[in-house]
């Protein structure tokens, strides 16, 4: 029988490879930096692309660089991109022969490989029995606890059998569901009476982005370390490994520091991972790039975590370390090629890291932070690697995940990488939202990455130390250099945004020789006196020091100046409230001067949550997935009166004093903005 099988597979496979599949035109069933990443292979291999997107994704850039691009509707992600039906409409109408779906939304969906099939439309990836056995996560535990491959002990079950069962397993657990990926859904529960809360929580976002709320618990690791082994595998029955990637640096369980090769495993022990993980693809008949994740202890034991049936993210550092286009690899497996490379081919070599750029505030709890751009600009130094699908003044949406880009470098070894890394993340520039590079900076720096000393829990347990040594060191840089920079290009009048309003003494129509300005530097309030010779010569007096400045040039928000004597370049910009924005040193400041007539500041601001109760609004636009109050309820501080969904988190609006809720104004899968009164509530003593 297994020789029939066997027979018959080989049979299968060369029908389906007889004839080259000939992709001419292919269908990116996606958006942001992993479409534009496929469309530039696409192109290099003379493939025409096809973009899709929402109506709220319209200017971005996946669509300009697309050869065609088409609107799958207005912004719901179940009407768009993950509507299948929609997207297999669309490629056919455009007449593609392929459709590939990056990283998330269809990437991993079975159902959606079946619908691409039955329409005669080559789906790039694996087909759909390897993905349904490993890409569900309790599936493929039990396939690779089969091939006697080790895994973590673990359960599932409805809620009631995983709450009784997870005391024997032992605390703390790791929830997860079962369909999921990118840390959605995924917490470490330390205590039984915190179980059933977060059995909901997982289960609702996993139905959320995954259409599956399956949840299951596993034994959870002290100390872990995350790593992951590439795999392509190819329709003629050939599997390979490219080697590993170390993904321990991460936060809310999703990675933003991954680097190759890991400096955590020894010879012996990259061999039989990279041993194992093939064995999986094999084992599983696996067709494309596929991904393998493993936990590692603190003595180099490692366990199957799960697999990823698709690109990931972070798959660039393994494309610098061994010269691979994994997503070329993708689509000549997916035209029926042999592959191409040998396991004896493929070699690391250097060393590559990769920065995940977010906007995002990590003093905040790494609260997402949407909004447009004021300025952008990338690091230009030779060698780097920026996947990013936003261009300059490009709006960051709350509908989808903030990620803004991923920065990836290569070194000869780790030091010289993460010397390159820290370079290139003081010289990008991004103005107008809040971000996470002077928190990566700090944390290249920090003494536990330069030794390795890290885990899987190590932004967790050291953020409030991370945050205040990025706030240290930008306390250490003096301030006159991003003030008097400001100062300079704020009065010559020729701010790269420009200014809503004028300033006062634009107002009266002349300048006068001596002034002083009040300016608020971040929260530091400061009384400047300036005057001015000719047109770019300025005399500043701050805190009774006094500056001589000039500038030099001054184009595109780039500020090339002399501060008594010294050349500096600030970058500097203004929003449409004539906040200012100044880079320089590798830090950001905000600036706001006094004497500008500001815009309205909108009544969100004065009346969100506080300590008077009122109305509580949202810290940013989002839908409302669950209301835990109803009008007249009393509720004490701290209680989760419902939670917005934004930028794919949960966030919990909780009541800032005692009280008793009047009125809530919003209904079930309503989107809010910050300016919404989501609940009325009177405070009581």
């Amino acid at each position: 029988m297994a020789k029939f099988r066997d027979l018959a597979t080989s049979l299968l496979r060369y029908l389906k490879t007889e004839v080259m599949k000939q992709i001419s035109k292919l269908l990116i069933a996606n958006r942001g930096e992993i479409a534009c990443r496929i469309i530039r292979t696409a192109k290099k291999m003379g493939i025409r692309t096809v973009a899709v997107y929402s109506e709220i994704d319209h200017d971005s850039l996946h669509v300009a660089q697309a050869d065609e691009a088409f609107c799958i509707g207005h912004s719901e992600l179940s009407e768009t991109y993950l509507n299948i039906a929609k997207i297999v409409e669309t490629a056919k109408k455009a007449g593609a022969d392929a459709i590939h779906p990056g990283y998330g939304f269809l990437a991993e969906n079975p159902l959606f490989v079946a619908a691409c099939h039955d329409a005669g439309i080559i789906f790039i990836g694996p087909d759909a029995v390897a993905m349904q056995v490993m890409g569900n996560k309790i599936e493929a535990r039990n396939f690779a606890k089969k091939i006697n491959i080790p895994i973590t002990e673990g359960v599932t079950g409805r809620a009631e059998e995983l709450i009784s069962t997870a005391p024997k397993i032992g605390f703390p657990v790791l929830l997860k569901a079962a369909a999921g990926g990118g840390g959605k859904g995924m917490r470490i529960v330390y205590k039984p009476e915190e179980l059933e809360e977060a059995i909901e929580s997982a289960a609702r976002q996993a139905k959320a982005y995954f259409g599956d709320e399956t949840v299951y618990i596993e034994k959870y690791i002290v100390e872990p370390r995350h790593i992951e082994v590439q795999i392509l595998g190819d329709e003629h029955g050939n599997v390979i490994h490219l080697f590993e990637r170390e993904c321990s640096i991460q936060r809310r369980y999703q990675k933003i520091i991954e680097e190759s090769p890991s400096p955590t495993l020894s010879s012996e022990v990259r061999l039989r991972m990279g041993e194992a993980a093939v064995k999986i693809g094999k084992e599983a008949g696996y067709t494309s790039a596929g991904t393998i994740e493993f936990l590692v202890d603190k003595d180099l034991n490692f366990y199957f975590l799960e697999m990823n049936t698709r690109i990931q993210v972070e798959h660039p550092v393994t494309e610098m370390v061994t010269g691979v286009d994994i997503v070329e690899e993708q689509i000549l497996i997916a035209s029926g090629h042999p592959m191409r490379i040998r396991q004896e081919d493929v070699m690391q070599r250097g060393h590559a890291i990769e920065c995940r750029i977010y906007a995002e505030d990590p003093s905040n709890n790494f609260q997402p932070s949407p909004g447009k751009m004021s300025l952008y600009k990338e690091p230009c130094i030779p060698g780097i690697r920026i996947d990013t699908g936003i261009a300059a003044q490009t709006e960051i949406k709350s509908s989808f995940d903030p990620m803004i880009c991923k920065l990836v470098v290569w070194g000869e070894d780790r030091e010289e990488a993460s010397r390159i890394m820290v370079t290139a993340l003081q010289d990008y520039v991004i103005h107008g939202v809040k971000t996470n590079i002077s928190f990566l900076t700090a944390l290249m720096q920090s003494k536990e990455f330069v030794s390795n000393a890290i885990t899987t829990r190590f932004i967790d347990e050291h953020l409030q130390g991370l945050v205040a040594s990025m706030e240290s060191e930008k306390e250490k840089f003096p301030l006159h250099v991003p003030v008097t920079g400001y100062l300079m290009a704020s009065l010559s009048n020729s701010l790269a945004s420009g200014c809503e309003k004028p300033s006062v003494w634009q107002q009266i129509g002349y300048w006068r020789n001596l002034m002083k300005i009040g300016l608020k530097a971040g929260a530091k309030g400061l009384e400047v006196k300036v005057s001015r010779s000719g047109n770019n010569n300025f005399g500043f007096e701050i805190s009774g020091n006094t500056y001589s400045c000039a500038i030099e040039t001054w184009n595109g928000g780039r500020l090339a100046c002399t501060i008594n004597g010294h050349d500096h370049v600030v970058y500097v910009s203004e929003d449409k409230g004539n906040q200012g924005c100044v880079s320089t040193g590798g830090f950001l400041y905000t600036m706001q001067r006094a004497d500008l007539l500001t815009e309205t500041v909108s009544a969100a601001s004065f009346d969100s949550v506080g300590q008077e109760g009122g109305h509580i609004t949202s810290p940013m636009p989002g839908k409302v997935t669950k209301i835990n109050v109803n009008p007249g309820d009393e509720v004490k501080k701290g209680k989760v009166l419902l939670i917005i969904e934004a930028m794919k988190m949960e966030n919990m609006i909780t009541a800032p004093a005692d009280g008793i809720v009047q009125k809530v104004n919003v209904k079930l899968n309503q989107m809010v903005e910050t300016s919404t009164a989501l609940v009325d509530l009177e405070r009581r003593e």
